[in-house]
C-alpha cells in the first residue's frame, strides 16, 4: 500500500489496562493533511493476523458499532471548540462518521461525502488501510485554524480480548473522546 509521503507518522500504544498480546506487535498511523478539508490516513496493523478478528469485506457504506470490532479511529477538533469529529475505519470496507457537540454529548451522524474507496492489504506481517476523506469539520471553521487529532484502534483477537490502542491515553479507563487523547496538531 502506498501510504501519504509526508505528514505525520505517529505509534500508537495500547492502554495500560490492556493485557500483553504476543499477536500484536504494534499500530502506526500516518496522518496528511490534503488541499483544504481533505485527509488521508494510512494506518498499519503489525500482528499475527491468525489471531486476530478482522471483519469480513462487505460493501463500502456507512455503518454504527464499528468500533465494537477491529476498527481504525481518527478524532478531529478544531482548537478551542467544543465540537469534534470522530470517524471509524473498518477493514471490512464499512466506515462511519459522527459530530460532537462537546465531549461525549450531541452525537449526530456528519454530512461528510463518502470516503474514497478504502485500499486494504493483508499479509504474514499485519494489515494495512488507507482511506482520504474530505469535510471533517463543521462548516464554520474559521480559515487557518489549527485542528487536533486523536487516532486510535480497536484490536480484538480471536479469543475475544480487546486492546485499545491511541497516540496517548488519559488517567482511568480507554476513552478516545478525552481532550487528553487529542495529542497531535495539525
Amino acid at each position: 500500500m502506498s501510504a501519504p509521503t509526508s505528514g505525520h507518522r505517529v505509534h500508537l500504544t495500547p492502554h495500560p489496562s490492556t493485557p500483553p498480546s504476543d499477536a500484536v506487535r504494534g499500530v502506526e498511523v500516518r496522518i496528511q493533511q490534503e488541499a483544504g478539508d481533505v485527509l488521508s490516513f494510512a494506518y498499519s496493523l503489525h500482528a499475527d493476523l491468525a489471531r486476530v478478528r478482522i471483519p469480513p469485506n462487505r460493501t463500502a457504506q456507512r455503518t454504527d458499532g464499528l468500533w465494537k470490532h477491529t476498527c481504525f479511529e481518527a478524532f478531529v477538533v478544531t482548537s478551542g471548540e467544543p465540537a469534534y469529529t470522530e470517524l471509524n475505519f473498518s477493514p471490512s470496507g464499512e466506515w462511519a462518521a459522527y459530530i460532537f457537540s462537546g465531549y461525549r454529548e450531541g452525537m449526530k451522524p456528519l454530512d461528510i461525502e463518502q470516503p474514497r474507496p478504502m485500499r486494504i492489504r493483508s499479509g504474514p506481517h499485519g494489515l494495512d488501510l488507507h482511506v482520504v476523506v474530505r469535510r471533517l469539520n463543521p462548516p464554520e471553521r474559521e480559515e487557518g485554524a489549527r485542528s487536533r487529532v486523536g487516532l486510535a484502534a480497536v484490536i480484538e483477537e480471536i479469543d475475544g480480548r480487546i486492546s485499545y490502542w491511541s497516540i496517548q491515553h488519559p488517567a482511568g479507563k480507554p476513552d478516545f473522546h478525552s481532550p487528553e487523547a487529542f495529542a497531535l496538531e495539525l
